[in-house]
């Protein structure tokens, strides 16, 4: 359609304009419309007839005259023409009904999907996140840093209020090496609700008098009521005054059911000044063992990438539920933040030794043995890769005529011989990762416990009653 200028509604048009389109000669005849130019009807081909004669006025009458009435016709303006479709088939060119046909198409199909799209209301909704290559989107994954952060709150505000500093009085020691403050500052958590308080054993070691201070701010004096032979772990005791209610206990969790890469959160007083302070991470792995400065072996360890430092020593790791799964016992020296804590599993039985009122103790089976490595299997020809080996070596690695079973012994009365490799205890393996005296941690002394023996290259199980191994008071 051209932009030609038309007259406004209403308005005649001046006769005395030539079109420049279609100049008018006076006294020649008007040219009517082509074929082309009739629009003609959908269904029918139409023919126009043109005027046979001209008008006899236009001659006689001068182009400055007005014109009483319109022309009777007047070249045609220019607009789009229709496509005509022709009722028989015709011979030439089949491009206008083949286009015609396209546009209706598309014209159809393209409003058809409009309406489809309108009247599921898609085209009111949001464009949806790209999903990444583990099928979650932005929006999915969001929330779950929000859990994390509300579990970490969370978990704090419940066993916060359990959480304890204590402040040694005296020649303080630190058995595993890190430096403790000068004052003997260090952490524990409130086990029961009487006052008994579960801390590590290099935390009040030495010291004459102990000053236990809760969340609130209430101070009391507290004694050492035992510590443990074969773990970095101590036992103190606060007493409950006639004004005050019980003490805000923790819950105890299990940490036997602790996985790699679980949400774990350490609370403590870092550097023995910045009481309750809460950090979190993951088990990066457990079974750890480290040794400490004085030659003591630390086995079965939680290690966690949570901070730890010296004044975090005796307070919890907890989980995303608020449950402690264990006792934050050190920070590996010339390490890039790896922490350790003692499983809770092996710090409750003599928590509830304790809390019986009974002298803290451990079990002992009455065995001298090594363990079983795949260096060692192979040196000495043993049948597994796993195991404790009953037996006394040299400093060459060979089995000595000394009898490692003890006269009188559990094991002794049990039939347990020299030679025999203990594989398992209560269906527990024993391996690198859980070494024998770890796993008797998890026993009482009395306590009569099953253990699968190597004897020969045959299995065989032996019931065993546990002795007592005092604990130092």
């Amino acid at each position: 359609m051209t932009d030609q200028p038309r007259p406004p509604y209403g308005e005649p048009a001046d006769p005395r304009r030539p079109d420049p389109q279609a100049p008018v000669v006076p006294g020649a005849p008007a040219a009517g419309p082509s074929r082309a130019d009739d629009p003609g009807s959908w269904d029918d081909t139409r023919t126009y007839e043109p005027v046979t004669a001209p008008r006899t006025d236009w001659s006689s009458r001068a182009w400055s005259e007005p014109s009483s009435s319109a022309p009777a016709w007047q070249p045609p303006i220019d607009r789009p023409q229709p496509v005509r479709v022709e009722r028989s088939p015709r011979r030439g060119s089949v491009a206008g009904p083949v286009l015609l046909a396209s546009i209706l198409s598309a014209t159809l199909a393209s409003g058809g999907t409009l309406a489809a799209l309108t009247a599921s209301g898609a085209l009111d909704r949001e464009t949806a996140p790209a999903p990444s290559a583990s099928g979650q989107t932005v929006a999915d994954r969001q929330p779950v840093a929000i859990e994390e952060s509300s579990a970490v709150i969370s978990a704090a505000e419940a066993v916060g209020p359990a959480v304890v500093r204590i402040e040694v009085q005296g020649a303080g020691g630190n058995v595993l090496g890190g430096e403790i403050p000068s004052r003997g500052v260090g952490s524990g958590v409130i086990y029961d609700a009487n006052g008994w308080i579960v801390t590590n054993r290099h935390v009040i070691e030495g010291s004459d008098e102990l000053s236990v201070e809760l969340k609130d701010g209430r101070q009391y004096p507290g004694r050492v009521y035992g510590v443990d032979t074969l773990t970095d772990l101590a036992i103190v005791k606060i007493d409950v005054r006639e004004e005050d209610d019980a003490f805000p206990a923790a819950e105890i969790g299990d940490s036997s059911e602790l996985k790699v890469g679980q949400l774990v959160i350490a609370i403590g007083s870092p550097l023995g000044t910045y009481s309750n302070s809460v950090t979190s991470g993951i088990v990066s792995a457990t079974g750890r063992s480290i040794t400490v400065e004085d030659g003591t072996r630390l086995d079965n360890l939680i290690q966690t990438d949570a901070a730890i430092n010296p004044g975090n020593s005796g307070g919890p790791l907890i989980d995303a539920a608020g449950n402690v799964i264990g006792i934050n016992t050190a920070v590996a020296t010339d390490s890039n933040g790896i922490g350790f804590a003692i499983p809770i599993n092996i710090a409750r039985p003599i928590a509830q030794q304790a809390v019986a009122g009974k002298k803290l103790a451990r079990p002992f089976i009455g065995i001298s043995y090594v363990d079983v490595n795949v260096q060692r299997a192979q040196k000495l020809d043993l049948p597994v890769k796993d195991g404790a080996f009953i037996a006394i070596l040299d400093n060459n690695e060979a089995v000595t005529d000394e009898d490692p079973v003890v006269d009188g012994g559990p094991a002794e009365q049990a039939g347990i011989e020299p030679r025999d490799i203990v594989v398992s205890i209560e269906g527990q393996p024993i391996d690198a990762e859980h070494p024998l005296n770890a796993v008797l941690t998890q026993f009482a002394p009395g306590q009569m416990v099953t253990l699968q023996i190597l004897r020969d290259g045959n299995r065989q199980n032996v019931q065993l009653t546990l002795g007592t191994r005092p604990a130092a008071e």
